[in-house]
């Protein structure tokens, strides 16, 4: 790699491919026997991380993003299904290098790949438990004397949930106003003119002195009529606005884990 990581700091990273989609989050660390730095990682994919896929670190670097591969999507999704168990047989190492299209690395003369991720895995999240990956089972790298002289150690692995979250898109809700025409009545006030004939008495005195003819007055009425008239107001506004609201949900898994069993000579069995 580009830049010299420990396996503390890969874990949990997210893994992109060189067209930029991210293939899922680093599960597991492989390291090489001969120089104890980072060459394989496990790539948690699925539903919660249920797969792991094994990708080359050949050539990758890491960015403030993830650590960038170069292999795509495709190729590891094809990936050979190796259980991501902390240690890789030489048959297993073999169908990796040959699915990626990489050389096989040297092979030294005890058998042991020079450059291969041979022994152990650093699992974990966050920090990264599992130490360096090398196992006490292995060979001491300084000496050569097997563990086995002194001690015989086996090592129980189980499966864990790990349970996130990720944001779904779950449906649209628009916003649309329509036009609907309905009947209204209003009722108006409207006044009008009418003829009313006042009389009065005429005097001797005052009425002075009369003629008998005919004659004509005319009197121009007026009266109010309705008069309807439209105007567009703006009366309402309405705005969409989303809220999170948080629930809990149980979500359920199997996982398997190992168990120790030791028989003696009699043939008991006593599991721990």
């Amino acid at each position: 790699m580009a830049k010299t990581m420990q396996p503390q700091e890969l874990i949990d990273s997210a893994v992109v491919d060189p067209t930029g989609h991210k293939l899922g989050k680093v599960g597991t660390v492989y390291l090489a026997d001969a120089t104890h730095q980072p060459e394989w990682i496990t790539v948690k994919t699925g539903l919660f991380g249920s797969k792991e896929s094994f990708v080359p670190l050949s050539g990758a670097h890491a960015d403030q993003d993830g650590v960038h591969v170069r292999v795509d999507k495709e190729a590891v999704s094809d990936a050979p299904r190796i259980e991501a168990d902390g240690h890789l047989s030489q048959e297993e190492s073999a169908q990796l290098y040959k699915h990626y299209g990489l050389p096989m690395p040297r092979t030294s003369p005890d058998g042991r790949m020079d450059d291969r991720a041979q022994g152990r895995g650093t699992q974990g999240q966050g920090t990264g438990r599992g130490g360096t990956g090398r196992g006490k089972a292995g060979m001491d790298a300084g000496t050569g004397k097997s563990d086995q002289d002194t001690e015989h150690t086996m090592t129980r692995s189980e499966e864990r949930l790990n349970v996130g979250t990720e944001q779904v898109e779950t449906g649209h809700v628009r916003l649309r106003k329509y036009v609907v025409t309905e009947e209204q009545q209003v009722t108006v006030p409207v006044s009008h003119e009418e003829v009313r004939v006042e009389r009065e008495p005429i005097t001797g005195a005052s009425g002075g002195k009369a003629e008998i003819a005919e004659d004509e007055q005319e009197v121009v009425l007026h009266a109010e009529k309705p008069v309807v008239s439209k105007e567009t107001v703006a009366v309402e506004r309405a705005r969409l606005k989303t809220e999170t609201v948080t629930e809990d949900q149980t979500v359920s898994g199997k996982v398997r884990k190992e168990q120790f069993e030791v028989t003696d000579d009699e043939g008991k069995h006593r599991k721990s």
